[in-house]
């Protein structure tokens, strides 16, 4: 338990940090955004290549994938339901909240916690592939369709998944793995460095990105936020705890999975809002009460698990 704390420590001391830089406006008025690109284009694929390819794969494509899987939809599944014909949304908005609800921070707060907390940043590969190269190619294909963008085509799709950093990162990983390739150590060792720097990034730009943050400040959306936050805290670890159950797992394998579906709703859920014009104020609130409730359902969820 002692190595657990630590861990929320270590990752809470981080973004405390970064919300002081931000407060005192170190960086200027682009820091958050540059650390957030560094951390995503530049950092966190060298991370994920070089702990992936480290990793047992027939983990990664096992039980932690179903259960990554089957409990966000579900969960998404039952806010659009509530969404829909309770509170009588759009289709689209619907969809965007769902998102809100079940799509999570697995990069900027997911690749810290796995490592510092679970020990281990391969932990959040399965929610990664999860949502990369399943779940949003999905969501946005049906935001297209729905807002009346361009029609998505399979090729557009794939090069969506193929072009992503991250995916590429685990992609190489995956790749080493299977076939036993490594590179020599002249290469391997600027590799590390680069990747070193993606956890303090995310971390430090998340604090900054705290400055400011007002949720549930517009008396419209309020009842949306609750309900995305509601089921994102409570319901999807929930869920994800009941189908790792099911599935048989137990020990460290169940306490990663239910982590893994605590964690806050994706960030960069709202630049996917802002694009549609869907939701913003509900995707925007519900990642910033997210944020600070998980922290707090995490360690509760480490206190029974652990």
């Amino acid at each position: 338990m002692s190595g657990v704390a630590s861990g929320f420590f270590i990752v809470w001391a981080v973004i405390g940090t970064g919300y002081v830089i931000g407060r005192l406006g170190l960086l200027g008025p682009h820091g958050q955004p540059v650390l957030s690109k560094l951390a995503f284009y530049v950092a966190s694929p060298p991370l994920l290549f070089t702990t992936v390819a480290k990793a047992d794969i027939s983990h990664i494509f096992s039980a932690p994938l179903v259960v990554a899987g089957v409990s966000a939809w579900l969960t998404m599944l039952a806010y659009a339901a509530v969404s829909r014909f309770v509170l009588h949304r759009d289709a689209s908005t619907v969809v965007m909240g769902a998102q809100a609800a079940g799509q999570v921070n697995s990069a900027n707060l997911g690749i810290p916690i796995a490592l510092f907390v679970l020990g281990d940043a391969s932990q959040v590969a399965p929610v990664m592939l999860f949502q990369l190269a399943l779940n949003t190619p999905l969501y946005l294909t049906i935001m297209d369709t729905l807002t009346g963008g361009e029609r998505p085509t399979v090729g557009s799709v794939l090069k969506t998944v193929v072009t992503n950093p991250l995916i590429v990162g685990s992609g190489l990983g995956i790749a080493s793995s299977l076939t036993g390739v490594t590179l020599p150590d002249l290469v391997m060792q600027p590799v590390e460095i680069v990747a070193g720097a993606a956890v303090p990034a995310m971390l430090l730009a998340f604090g900054i990105s705290l400055v400011g943050s007002r949720p549930l400040s517009e008396p419209g959306t309020r009842a949306d936020t609750l309900l995305a936050s509601g089921a994102k805290v409570l319901v999807h670890p929930a869920l994800a705890l009941l189908l790792a159950w099911a599935l048989g797992l137990s020990g460290p394998v169940l306490y990663s999975a239910v982590i893994m579906a605590a964690l806050p709703t994706a960030q960069n859920l709202y630049v996917a809002a802002v694009r549609y014009d869907r939701a913003t104020t509900v995707c925007r609130d519900t990642v910033l009460v997210t944020t600070v409730i998980s922290m707090v359902s995490m360690a509760v969820a480490a206190v029974f698990l652990s």
